[in-house]
C-alpha cells in the first residue's frame, strides 16, 4: 500500500493554530484515546471510530418544542487528503517558524497513519510536533523519532493510584516513556493540565517538579489551566460533565505556579 492511501479517522483540523507548538501550526485531531480524563476537553476525541450523536434543542425561546438533529463526529481520511489541506498553509509555517502538530485523542492510537503523515511532511520539509498522553508502547515512538521535530507531551498525576482515578489508565507506563524519550534529546514540551484540588495539590506539583528536573530535553513546560469550555460537548454527548463541579484556577494561582517551576530552573508559560 502507498503511504499516501494509508487512511486513517481525525475530528477536526485546526487552521492557524498558535497554541499547540511553534510558530502558526495545522493540528490534525486523530479520534481515540485510551485515557479518560475527567476534565477532558475533547471527549468526542474517545472513541476511535467515526459516531453518531443525536442533538435535541428547542425550536424557538418560547416554543416548549424540541427538534432532533444528527451529527456524525469523525471521519475517514486518507494521508493524501490530509496533506492537501497542509499544504495550502506552508507559507504561513515558513513565515511564522510553525508547522504541523498532530493531535487527538491520542494520534499513537494510529501509528501506522501517524508514521505515515509525518513521512510525508518530512518530504515536504514541514516542522511537525506529536501532541501525546505518552500512554502506547514505546516502540511506537521509536518508530517516528526521526520524524518528529517535537513532543508536546502530556505529565497529569504523579500519584498512580489517584492517575488512575482520573484518567481511567495507569501513570508507570507514560512515565517510563517520558524517561527514554528524554534520553533520546528530543525537543519536548511538557504540558501539565492545571485542575483544582486535583492535578495542582502541593504533592503532585513537587514530585512533578522532583520527575522532570531528572529528565534531559525538556524545553518548556506549559501551565494549562482548567476551563469550563468543553461543557456543551457533554451536553450533546449526553455524558456525565465534570465541569459543572469544578472552577478554573484563578490567575494569581497560575502565576504562583508558574513562579515554582521557573524557581526549578525550567523555562515555563501559562497556557499552550
Amino acid at each position: 500500500m502507498k503511504t499516501s492511501s494509508i487512511k486513517g479517522v481525525v475530528f477536526d483540523i485546526k487552521k492557524f493554530a498558535v497554541h499547540d507548538g511553534p510558530g502558526i501550526r495545522t493540528t490534525v485531531f486523530f479520534k481515540g484515546c485510551p485515557l479518560q480524563c475527567s476534565w477532558c476537553h475533547n471527549p468526542e476525541s474517545k472513541k476511535k471510530n467515526p459516531e453518531e450523536v443525536v442533538i435535541t434543542s428547542k425550536r424557538k425561546c418560547l416554543d416548549l418544542s424540541y427538534t432532533e438533529t444528527k451529527e456524525v463526529i469523525g471521519r475517514e481520511v486518507s494521508v493524501d487528503e490530509i496533506m492537501s489541506e497542509i499544504k495550502k498553509d506552508i507559507s504561513f509555517y515558513d513565515e511564522s517558524g510553525g508547522g504541523v502538530t498532530f493531535s487527538g485523542g491520542e494520534p499513537m492510537m494510529q501509528p501506522e497513519f501517524l508514521k505515515a503523515l509525518l513521512s510525508e511532511c518530512k518530504r515536504n520539509e514541514i516542522n511537525t510536533c506529536v501532541d501525546t498522553s505518552g500512554y502506547t508502547e514505546f516502540e511506537n515512538f521509536k518508530s517516528i523519532l526521526e520524524l518528529t521535530d517535537s513532543f508536546n507531551y502530556d505529565l497529569k498525576l504523579m500519584n498512580d493510584d489517584l492517575h488512575i482515578r482520573y484518567t481511567g489508565v495507569s501513570n508507570k507506563k507514560i512515565h517510563d516513556n517520558l524517561n527514554k524519550l528524554s534520553v533520546k534529546e528530543k525537543v519536548i514540551y511538557i504540558r501539565i493540565p492545571v485542575v483544582p484540588g486535583i492535578t495542582d495539590t502541593e504533592e503532585n506539583i513537587n514530585e512533578s517538579i522532583k520527575f522532570l528536573s531528572s529528565l534531559n530535553s525538556i524545553k518548556e513546560i506549559h501551565l494549562l489551566p482548567y476551563n469550563r469550555l468543553a461543557s456543551n460537548k457533554y451536553h450533546k454527548l449526553r455524558e456525565p460533565d465534570f465541569h459543572n463541579k469544578t472552577s478554573p484556577p484563578s490567575n494569581e494561582r497560575m502565576e504562583g505556579l508558574k513562579s515554582r517551576f521557573e524557581a526549578s530552573g525550567f523555562v515555563t508559560k501559562i497556557g499552550g
